[in-house]
C-alpha cells in the first residue's frame, strides 16, 4: 500500500500483509519530516451515517446539477465526478455527488460498499433523499450513493409516463442546499442517463483522444441536444478531455481534430494520463487527497475553477 505523507508529501511504502481484519485505521511516521499520518481503510476517515444536509444552515440558491455522460466506457467518467467534486469542494461549495450507475463504481471510489440508494429512497415511504445522502469525510461534499437494486427502479418505471423526471422531482427536495451536484452515469443512453439529463443544467461528455472518440463524442451531442428540444430546454453540453498523452503524435492530432470540431463546446483544462490518479483509485480516495502535487490533480482544480468562473458556457 502507498500511503501519501500529508506534510511534505513523501510517499511510504507499507506492507499490507501486517494489517488485521480488525483494523480500521494506523498512523505512520514519515522518515523525512517525522509527521504523522493516519490512514483509514476502505478511503473513509470516520465513520459515516445517514445525515440531513446543511443542518442549521440558511439555505442557499439552487445550485447548478452537473451530469458526466459518455456512451463509451473507460473515458474517467466516475473518475472526473469523483475528483471534480471533491475540487469544487475544495473551492469552499457545498457538492452533492450522484452515483447513477448500477455498477456502483463512484460508490466503491469512494471507499463505501452495502449502502442505500436511490432506489430506497423510491421504495420508502416519504420518499425522503436525505434518508440516504451520506456526508463524507471530506468537508463539503456529501454522496446519494448506489447499490446492486438499482436495476430495480429502472424495471419498475422504465416506459411509464414521465418517468424521466423522477430524478428531477427528487432533486427538489435539496436543490438549494447545494451549489453543485454532479451526477455519475452509465456508459449507455438509458433509464438512468435520460433521467440524468432531465435533472441537469450542464452535460459534460469526457473523451480519450483516440480514433473512436471523434464519432462517439459527436453522437453523444446529438442525443443531448434531441433532450434539450424534448424534454429539457435548459441544458447546456462542453467537452472535457481526459486521459490525455501529450507525447503521443495520435493524441495530439485527434485532440486537433476534436477542437476543430467542437471548438465552441471544449474546455480549456484537459486532464492528462497520470500514474497518480490509478494509485488514488486503488486507495479509493480523490486523487488530489491522494497527491495534491499530481498532474491531474491539479488541472481537475484547473476544471473547477473553470467551471465556477462560468468559462465557454453561454
Amino acid at each position: 500500500m502507498i500511503v501519501v505523507c500529508e506534510k511534505c508529501s513523501n510517499r511510504l511504502q507499507v506492507d499490507e500483509s501486517r494489517l488485521t481484519g480488525s483494523i480500521k485505521s494506523f498512523s505512520v511516521k514519515c522518515p523525512g519530516c517525522r509527521h504523522s499520518t493516519t490512514v483509514f481503510l476502505s478511503g473513509k476517515a470516520r465513520p459515516v451515517e445517514p445525515v440531513s444536509v446543511n443542518e442549521n444552515k440558511s439555505p442557499v440558491r439552487a445550485g447548478t446539477t452537473i451530469v458526466i455522460t459518455n456512451q463509451k466506457g473507460g473515458v474517467a467518467k466516475t473518475s472526473t465526478s469523483l475528483n471534480l467534486g471533491l475540487s469544487l469542494a475544495l473551492s469552499e461549495k457545498r457538492v452533492l455527488l450522484i452515483d447513477f450507475d448500477v455498477q456502483a463504481n463512484l460508490t466503491i471510489s469512494m471507499g463505501y460498499q452495502n449502502t442505500t440508494s436511490f432506489h430506497n429512497v423510491m421504495n420508502s415511504a416519504g420518499r425522503n433523499l436525505d434518508s440516504a445522502l451520506l456526508q463524507t469525510s471530506y468537508p463539503g461534499l456529501w454522496l446519494l450513493p448506489s447499490n446492486k437494486n438499482m436495476v430495480l427502479l429502472s424495471k419498475k418505471y422504465f416506459g411509464k409516463n414521465n418517468y424521466e423526471y423522477i430524478l428531477d422531482k427528487a432533486l427538489d427536495q435539496v436543490r438549494e442546499r447545494f451549489d453543485y451536484i454532479i451526477i455519475d452515469t452509465p456508459p449507455s443512453i438509458e433509464f438512468f442517463t435520460i433521467n440524468a439529463l432531465t435533472a441537469s443544467d450542464l452535460a459534460i461528455v469526457p473523451t480519450q483522444c483516440d480514433y473512436l472518440s471523434t464519432h462517439g463524442v459527436g453522437q453523444v451531442l446529438n442525443i443531448i441536444d434531441l433532450i434539450r428540444k424534448k424534454i429539457n430546454p435548459r441544458i447546456k453540453s462542453r467537452v472535457l478531455i481526459t486521459m490525455y498523452d501529450e507525447a503521443a503524435t495520435a493524441s495530439r492530432m485527434i485532440y486537433t481534430k476534436l477542437n476543430s470540431l467542437y471548438s465552441d463546446k471544449m474546455y480549456q483544462t484537459v486532464i492528462p494520463r497520470d500514474e497518480r490518479l490509478r494509485e488514488a483509485q486503488i486507495m479509493s480516495m480523490p486523487v488530489i487527497n491522494y497527491d495534491q502535487k499530481s498532474r491531474s490533480g491539479i488541472q481537475y482544480m484547473a476544471l473547477a475553477r473553470e467551471i465556477i468562473a462560468g468559462q465557454r458556457i453561454e
